[in-house]
């Protein structure tokens, strides 16, 4: 088996580059490894479907954050030969989130010493989402982190919150058409988010239930609001109490929703930028085979084998 590590130096506050390389080189001894550094964006995704393309039996390493992890997904969907992981470095790791331990995907030597499962993936237009795609006030959050995570004191959830109120002078609600489960629902919206994970932004867990491994999404209307109202909602909205909110927000277990914008819009998959006038978001046909520290497990298998 080869393993393919694949590091991008913009990912999180700093370049990790020398850090990476030097446990890679330290802690795979013996094996059949390769190191590509990215110098681009999009070049990850290129670099993952070329090795893909080999047909031979991979293991790749995204060492970077959720958006490096986004490009790997997007170039090895629908490579069976191909299982991936993330080596946790950039400002968010919040897929990682969804297991009992995030942090054993900072330990190479753990990530080395895996076990397997394979996960839904969430397909958007001609793009893939491994974790939330959301449309909105959400996605002009999700989407500007970068402009503010490598300042001074702003990253993780602070580059989240000082994008979410640069965002919130901008304006909080758009109009859109919405197609869900049979509905066409035209109205204004504050924004709307498909999820097959649970964390984003640094921290927010706005459907808990969410499970990769179950092959349904977790979609959330969340209407129109006024900046103030934004303002009371966000925490309960963070903290995945969507329930307690039955007049602003639907919630929706389905495997497709379509989103018709006046305009072209921003589409936030996995803190990757995307414009579009129509979010056509579904259950992928593809999955992914994605390698975890052995003994960790996702909280939905947790919560079950405490039933």
């Amino acid at each position: 088996m080869k393993h393919l590590f694949i590091i991008n130096p913009a990912a999180g506050s700093r370049d990790r580059t020398a850090v990476y390389s030097e446990q890679i080189h330290k802690l795979c001894k013996g094996l059949d490894y390769t190191i590509e550094v990215s110098g681009a964006p999009g070049q990850c995704r290129e670099i993952a479907r070329k090795a893909a393309q080999t047909g031979e039996e991979i293991r790749i390493y995204s060492c970077g954050g959720d958006g490096t992890m986004n490009e790997i997904v997007s170039g090895v969907a629908g490579y069976p030969n191909v299982a991936v992981t993330m080596y946790s470095g950039g400002s968010g790791n919040d897929f990682a989130r969804v297991f009992d331990d995030p942090d054993a995907f900072r330990d190479l030597e753990r990530l080395l010493d895996a076990e397997e499962v394979t996960f839904d993936l969430i397909r958007c237009n001609d793009d893939y989402s491994l974790n939330i795609c959301s449309v909105g006030f959400d996605a002009r959050i999700g989407t500007d982190v970068a402009n503010y995570k490598r300042l001074p004191l702003l990253s993780g959830f602070r580059a989240y919150a000082a994008s979410a109120v640069v965002n919130t002078i901008r304006g909080v609600k758009e109009h859109y058409v919405v197609e869900i489960d049979g509905e066409r629902i035209d109205d204004k919206f504050t924004l709307i988010c498909a999820c097959n994970g649970r964390y984003y932004g640094g921290g927010f867990n706005p459907v808990p239930e969410a499970d990769p491994a179950d092959g349904k999404l977790e979609v959330l209307l969340v209407k129109g609001v006024s900046r103030l109202q934004v303002a009371k909602l966000i925490g309960a909205y963070k903290n995945g109490k969507y329930k307690q909110l039955p007049k602003w927000v639907r919630h929706f277990t389905t495997d497709r929703v379509k989103i018709i914008c006046d305009k072209p819009s921003p589409l936030n998959l996995d803190g990757e930028l995307r414009m579009a006038e129509v979010a056509d978001i579904r259950l992928a046909e593809e999955k992914i085979r994605f390698f975890y520290p052995k003994g960790l497990v996702w909280q939905h298998e947790k919560e079950l084998t405490l039933v």
